[in-house]
């Protein structure tokens, strides 16, 4: 076993044993707020040293059959030790590299809910039904995670486009699995609007941000003005009688949230504070990250939300992460919200940018 990964190892255990004393401690098991961070992390130690115990006995397995290979006269159990040591050497290569990714820090937003954020950009109407593509694109994927959805705020157009769409998803591991799809998203295809058949390409922005308790970020009710209007539909027209709509705005930051698509105002309201401490967490940190981000990378890419990411084209049935340098020609299927491809590359590409880092 490597020296590193050993010590590594030996100093988990430790914490391991601090965080089991501390769990069976009444004063922290009475404390909520104490105990759910202890017990998550004493959980996460947990699965690092179950993977370590693998290691350490694929390991010994080794070096017991390379010993058989170097004193025993028995031919057949020789044959029998070197068949099993090619065995060992590929599952030990594997455990290895699965045990290295879990010692890489953890993120500690991945077990966050998400707000994510679907704008259509350059390309007019064409622009939004990419839009609506996207959303449902991750609608479906959402649906096959088994995870919960719940629409924030929409504005869509006549013909079935959204120029802007927000929504929350709530599940284990959400913003951990998601965050990679913050970015420009194009499309090349020839629009439903375009009647000479030429292939247009336009654009949407994703934002992916991770849902802000309240003691994540503490927001000055003094610095938000509230302003409460009619909801309206495609075109403008109004779709509700009552003044239910909020906008909020920030006033120290000039960030702006609107929320119209339930009848309560309060209900409203509530979902436009969800959306603007998320995105003022979000500013934070990405505050943070452009300080640091000389000594360290922390994800795939820059991050920066300008950048384009992928692009998806209908006519050759391939989707290009531009990222990762990935193409793969199955458009039809990741529309659909087949993306775990995807994200499984991203997620790989971004372990080993942080191995990397620690070497």
């Amino acid at each position: 076993m490597s020296a590193d990964l050993l010590k590594a190892l030996e100093s988990l255990e430790k914490r391991f044993e601090e965080l089991s004393e501390l769990l069976a401690d009444p004063g922290v098991i009475s404390d909520r707020n104490s105990y759910r961070p202890l017990a998550k992390e004493h959980a996460d130690i947990e699965e690092v040293l179950e993977k370590g115990r693998q290691y350490k006995k694929i390991l010994k397995n080794i070096n017991d059959n390379k010993e058989i290979l170097e004193t025993s006269d028995d031919e057949e159990l020789s044959e029998l030790a070197e068949a099993e040591l090619d065995e060992l050497r590929e599952r030990f290569d594997q455990i290895k590299s699965e045990l290295e990714i879990l010692l890489v820090p953890r993120d500690p937003s991945d077990n966050k809910n998400v707000i994510v954020e679907i704008r259509a950009g350059t390309g007019g109407e064409e622009a939004a039904l990419f839009a609506a593509d996207l959303y449902r694109m991750y609608s479906r994927y959402i649906e096959d995670k088994g995870w919960k959805m719940d629409v924030m705020n929409t504005n869509a157009t006549g013909i079935g486009g959204l120029k802007e769409i927000i929504f929350l998803v709530e599940g284990k591991g959400v913003f951990g699995e998601l965050k990679f799809e913050s970015g420009v998203h194009r499309v090349q295809r020839v629009p439903r609007t375009e009647a000479s058949g030429r292939i247009h390409t336009s654009a949407a922005s994703v934002a992916v941000l991770p849902e802000a308790e309240e003691v994540d970020i503490k927001i000055d009710p003094n610095e938000l003005k509230v302003d409460v209007f009619r909801s309206s539909g495609p075109g403008g027209q109004s779709v509700n009688t009552t003044d239910s709509a909020v906008r909020i705005t920030h006033v120290p930051t000039g960030t702006v949230v609107t929320c119209q698509d339930e009848k309560s105002q309060l209900k409203n309201k509530n979902k436009a504070m969800k959306v603007l401490r998320a995105r003022l967490l979000d500013k934070a940190v990405s505050e943070h990250n452009s300080d640091i981000a000389r000594q360290r990378k922390t994800q795939v890419g820059t991050g920066d939300r300008s950048e384009k990411i992928r692009t998806y084209n209908f006519p050759q049935n391939r989707v290009t992460d531009h990222r990762l340098g990935l193409t793969l020609y199955d458009l039809e299927n990741i529309i659909n919200g087949d993306i775990s491809a995807l994200i499984i590359e991203a997620k790989k590409a971004a372990h080993q940018e942080l191995l990397n880092a620690r070497k």
